[in-house]
């Protein structure tokens, strides 16, 4: 699949998670037709505009954390304005909050 294609599938998958759930990098790259590329997920999350409509806040790793990088704490803030609930780990329980696709 070619890579701005790929994208499209992972904005695809993106906008379909609802507010206040929340879905891996793996489960995204799965649902839009690419396993094991949870790393393009990363990358398609990272280069997104600022003002872009995607709610790539929506995204976390795969231990229900905030993936290191600039904007955790904006990360962190929206999901919380979404009912996300963070652990004193600052974990997300996917069993709770998860999106089942």
């Amino acid at each position: 699949m070619k890579t701005s294609r790929a994208l499209d599938h992972i904005y695809a998958v993106v906008l379909a998670i609802p507010r206040g759930r929340v879905a891996t990098y793996g489960q995204v790259a799965e649902l839009a037709g690419l396993p094991g590329r949870a790393r393009l997920v990363g990358r398609a999350m990272r280069e997104l505009p600022d003002d872009s409509a995607i709610p790539w806040q929506r995204v976390i790793n795969a231990r229900g954390a905030i993936s290191a990088r600039r904007g955790e704490r904006e990360q962190r803030l929206l999901l919380e304005d979404e009912g996300v609930e963070f652990d004193a780990r600052g974990r997300v329980s996917l069993a709770r909050f998860g999106w089942s696709g």
